[in-house]
């Protein structure tokens, strides 16, 4: 079968499709027919420094996304011709991931999906608005009545997070460096700022913040809560991973609650009402290209180049 593979530092001019041997299904390992999946920021940290790190299963086949249907399975519970997606766990880090023909996947990150959405629109969904839909709910606990700032809102999370919260009837604040992006906060009906220099606090407050920037901008947006709001770090888009010389004592504001979702123990219970959602609310992610399985290469320079909106490859 077809499949990259990365065994260390990787160029995207060096990206190719290589033959690899097709996996067999065992014990708690379903084999599951790649139908398509969804491209993330991970991947393209893994492929240009992440590779390197101890912990990385090399070589590794990436990937933390997928959907598809069960080939074959010895386990209850999945039987052949299932419509399942998968994500995060150690895929496509400690064991292949989405970016082969075939893949095997641990049951207990193998989940149903019940929807009839078109395999490009389902591609997009299973990561993204999974750690949307965790970072709302489960962190900030958003109700209707709630305004929501989204830090970094053109991103394809930012941009599923306004989508899961409008149709809930928050009011929705999101932000973009780049004055021509601002188009896609307000076509959603949404407010959108400016955040050209990082530095936002002052101009716009919210009892709900998401941080999709990461660190680079924390601080600033924790200064956007209002007391007893809650601010949640979910994303690293702004290249900075760790907040050195933090010092929460001072930084976080009396009253303002500070926490963080990390999308690794997705269930099948959350997989179910995320769909559920998605489907009442006739939600579509915002797909901003879609590439065959053999052009992976220009799927790949297209993400290290941006594109608005999510990157889908289909088989």
């Amino acid at each position: 079968m077809k499949a990259v593979v990365f065994k260390d530092i990787t160029n995207s001019d060096d990206i190719a499709l290589i033959d690899i041997e097709k996996p067999k299904a065992r014990k708690g390992w379903p084999l599951v027919k790649i139908l398509g999946f969804g491209m993330n920021h991970s991947e393209l940290v893994l492929r240009v420094n992440e590779i390197r790190a101890d912990y990385i299963d090399k070589p590794i086949v990436p990937g933390i996304e997928c959907v598809g249907v069960i080939e074959e399975s010895l386990d209850d519970g999945f039987k052949t011709g299932d419509k399942v997606c998968s994500m995060m766990g150690g895929m496509g880090r400690n064991y292949n991931g989405s970016y082969e023909e075939y893949a095997i996947l641990p049951i207990n990150k193998l989940f149903h999906v019940h929807s009839d959405l078109d395999i490009k629109h389902l591609a997009a969904i299973p990561e993204t608005f999974y750690t949307a839909w965790g970072s709302l709910f489960e962190c900030l606990k958003l109700e209707s009545k709630d305004a929501l700032l989204v830090r970094g809102a053109t991103s394809a999370l930012g941009y599923a997070s306004m989508q899961i919260a409008k149709a809930l009837g928050c009011r929705v604040i999101g932000t973009t460096h780049k004055k021509e992006k601002m188009h896609f906060i307000t076509d959603l009906g949404c407010e959108a700022i400016l955040d050209s220099e990082g530095k936002i606090a002052g101009k716009i407050y919210a009892n709900k913040v998401l941080e999709l920037i990461g660190p680079k901008t924390l601080r600033d947006s924790l200064r956007c809560c209002y007391r007893g709001g809650i601010a949640c770090n979910t994303g690293i888009l702004g290249g900075e991973y760790f907040l050195n010389g933090f010092d929460p004592i001072k930084e976080i504001p009396n009253g303002v609650y500070l926490t963080g979702f990390f999308s690794n123990y997705p269930t099948q219970e959350a997989v179910d009402s995320l769909f559920k959602y998605i489907d009442e609310h006739n939600l579509k992610p915002f797909i901003g290209a879609s590439y065959k399985f053999n052009d992976i290469k220009l799927a790949i320079k297209a993400q290290e180049k941006g594109i608005d909106g999510k990157i889908v490859v289909i088989m």
